[in-house]
C-alpha cells in the first residue's frame, strides 16, 4: 500500500493565504509513505520511544483517542498504557511487560500521557507526564526523571526477564512538565515549554466544577544530567523565561541546522495562545546562546504535536521540516487557499517548511495522509549513523539518488472526522495500530501517485457497530464512477447502496432488514478496490 507526496513543490504560504514561488532553487526530491501490517503492534498515542538495533522500545502514552470533555471521562487511568512493548518491524515481531513491577513512583510515571524524552546512545532520559497517580489520588504532572537502560531493557522484555534493574529515577520539581520537548546539544538538555497540569481536565476552566491547577512553563530550561550508571542527577540549571514568546505546549520542536552551519532547534506553533484558544502562528530558533522569535514567518499548517521529520541539504545550505498530518486551524483547499477552522480539527495534511539560505522560512503543503492520523504520532528513523547525524537530521548528500527507507510513522491518533470535539464520547476516535513506511527518491520527478484502493478512497461507516442504520462517508481524489456494494462474508451480494459518478459521497445504509453480524461494504472504481467491515446488531 503506498502513495507518492510531492516534496519539490516550490510554493509558500503568505499571510493572506496565496502561493508564491521560491526565490531559491532546491535539489528535488520525493518523499513516499507504505502503510505496512504489524498485527501485534500496540495503538498508542502521546507515547515514549527509543530505539536499538532497529528495534523500537514503546513507553507511556495512551491507548485510547482525543480524550472527552467531561473531567470524569477524560485520561481515564484505564486508558493508561501500563505496558513496556518491543517492536521488531524487520521480523513483524513484539514483546511485551508490565511496568507493574516497577517501584510505584516510577510506574505511576511511566503510564503517564505527554513526557519528555531524549535518548543518548543507550541510555532514554524521560520527563514529567500527565495521569491518574493513585499515591495522589488525583491527576498530576510528575517531577521526576527517570533513566531507561534501552538494549538491556529490550532484551529482558524479549527474554521475559526482570525489568527493574533497568530504570533509575529521581524526583526534580524542575523537571514537573507535560507536553514540552525535551533535546540535547553537545552535553546540554533543553526543555523547552509545556506545562504543569494538576487535577482533572475540564474545559470550562480551573474555577468550574473539580478546579484544576495549570501553569504553563514560558520557559526553556538549561541543565546536564550527570549520570554514572548508578546515581542520576541534574547540574548547571538555568533556564530562559519568556511569557510572551514560549507560552506554549503540545507543540513540534525539531532539530535544526542553520544557514551558518551552527546547529539547535526550531520551536513550532504550538497551543494556546493567551487571549484564545487558538494555536500560536510564530516560532521561535533555538541555540546554545538564546531564542529568537520568527515574528516574521507564520506557520498556518500542522500546528499540533505530530511525527516529523528534518532533512538537512548542505549543498543549497536548506533546512526542511516534513509535518505528518496531525492538528491544525488551517488547511488548504482544492485552489490551494487557506481555509480557517478556529474549531482546530483534526487534519490530513502534510506539510513542508524550508530554512533558506538567507534565513527566510516558507511553508507548502506537499501531500495528505490516508485518514486523519499523525497526532501524537512519532517519526522514527532507521538506524543509519551515515544518513543521520546525532542529532537524528537526515543529511540528504548521504541519501545515494535512489528510494531508500529512511523511517517510520508509527501510532498516534486516528479520527473518524475533522471536529468531535463537542460531540466526543471516546469512540470517534482511537490510538492506531498503522505504521508507515517513509521513503525518500533524490531526484525523483514530481508526481502524486495514488497505488492502492485503501488510499484512493477515504472512507469511514459511522456509527459501527450500527443498530438499525449507519452512514457511509467516502472521497476519492477525483471524479469518477463508483460502485458500492454490501456484501455478507461469505461474498453474497446483499444489495447495491451506489453507482454513478461521484468524489465525494455520505450514502446511508439500512441495517433494520438484517440479521446480526459482520458485513462487508465494498467500494471499487475501474481502477481501484476498498473493503470496509460493517457490523450489525439487532436490539
Amino acid at each position: 500500500m503506498k502513495f507518492t507526496l510531492k516534496s519539490t513543490l516550490a510554493l509558500s504560504l503568505l499571510v493572506a493565504g496565496n502561493l508564491s514561488v521560491q526565490s531559491q532553487t532546491l535539489e528535488e526530491f520525493d518523499i513516499s509513505i507504505e502503510e505496512i501490517t504489524i498485527e501485534c503492534i500496540p495503538g498508542l498515542q502521546s507515547y515514549v520511544v527509543g530505539t536499538y538495533d532497529n528495534k523500537w522500545l514503546f513507553i507511556g502514552g495512551r491507548t485510547d483517542g482525543l480524550h472527552q470533555r467531561q473531567p470524569f471521562a477524560a485520561f481515564q487511568a484505564a486508558d493508561n498504557n501500563v505496558m513496556a512493548y518491543v517492536v521488531d518491524p524487520v521480523e513483524n515481531e513484539c514483546y511485551s511487560a508490565s511496568l507493574s513491577a516497577l517501584p510505584q513512583s516510577m510506574y505511576e510515571q511511566l503510564q503517564s500521557t505527554n513526557m519528555e524524552y531524549e535518548q543518548r546512545d543507550n541510555m532514554l532520559y524521560i520527563t514529567g507526564g500527565y495521569g491518574y497517580s493513585a499515591t495522589e489520588n488525583d491527576h498530576h504532572t510528575y517531577p521526576n526523571l527517570c533513566a531507561v537502560t534501552v538494549p538491556d531493557l529490550m532484551n529482558a522484555i524479549i527474554d521475559g526477564e526482570s525489568i527493574t534493574p533497568f530504570f533509575r529515577q529521581i524526583t526534580d520539581a524542575r523537571l514537573q512538565v507535560t507536553g514540552g520537548y525535551l533535546d540535547r546539544l553537545g552535553d546540554t538538555y533543553y526543555l523547552a515549554g509545556g506545562q504543569q497540569f494538576e487535577g482533572l481536565y475540564n474545559p470550562m476552566g480551573p474555577t468550574h466544577g473539580p478546579g484544576f491547577y495549570q501553569d504553563y512553563t514560558d520557559a526553556i530550561k538549561k541543565f546536564e544530567i550527570v549520570d554514572d550508571g548508578t546515581n542520576l542527577s541534574i547540574a548547571n540549571y538555568s533556564e530562559w523565561v519568556d511569557s510572551v514568546n514560549l507560552h506554549r505546549r503540545d507543540y513540534n520542536m525539531s532539530p535544526q541546522i542553520f544557514p551558518n552551519g551552527e546547529h539547535g532547534f526550531t520551536l513550532f506553533s504550538g497551543v494556546f495562545q493567551h487571549d484564545a484558544d487558538l494555536p500560536w502562528l510564530n516560532t521561535v530558533d533555538l541555540v546554545d546562546t538564546g531564542y529568537t522569535p520568527r515574528n516574521d514567518f507564520k506557520q498556518y499548517l500542522n500546528q499540533y504535536h505530530s511525527a516529523h521529520l528534518p532533512i538537512w541539504d548542505g549543498t543549497n545550505q536548506a533546512m526542511h521540516t516534513v509535518f505528518f498530518g496531525g492538528i491544525s486551524r488551517y488547511t488548504l483547499d482544492e485552489n490551494d487557499q487557506l481555509v480557517d477552522d478556529p474549531d482546530v480539527p483534526f487534519v490530513n495534511t502534510i506539510s513542508k517548511i524550508v530554512r533558506l539560505s538567507d534565513n527566510s522560512m516558507e511553508e507548502s503543503k506537499i501531500g495528505e495522509m490516508p485518514g486523519l492520523l499523525g497526532s501524537g504520532a512519532e517519526f522514527i528513523p532507521i538506524e543509519n549513523t551515515a544518513w543521520y547525524d546525532e542529532q537524528a537530521i537526515l543529511l540528504l548528500s548521504a541519501i545515494p539518488a535512489e528510494k531508500v527507507l529512511i523511517g517510520y510513522v508509527v501510532g498516534g491518533i486516528e479520527s473518524s472526522a475533522p471536529n468531535i470535539f463537542r460531540s466526543n464520547t471516546g469512540t470517534q476516535s482511537d490510538a492506531s495500530t498503522r505504521v508507515f513506511e517513509v521513503y525518500l527518491y533524490r531526484g525523483a520527478p514530481s508526481s502524486v501517485e495514488i497505488m492502492n484502493g485503501e488510499h484512493y478512497f477515504n472512507a469511514n461507516i459511522y456509527p459501527n457497530p450500527a443498530h438499525g442504520s449507519a452512514e457511509l462517508s467516502f472521497s476519492i481524489p477525483d471524479e469518477n464512477e463508483v460502485w458500492v456494494e454490501l456484501y455478507d462474508t461469505q461474498g453474497k451480494l446483499i444489495r447495491s447502496l451506489f453507482e454513478g459518478i461521484a468524489h465525494e459521497s455520505t450514502l446511508k445504509i439500512a441495517t433494520n432488514d438484517l440479521d446480526s453480524g459482520i458485513y462487508v461494504v465494498k467500494l471499487r472504481t475501474a481502477q481501484y478496490e476498498r473493503e470496509l467491515k460493517l457490523s450489525v446488531m439487532r436490539d
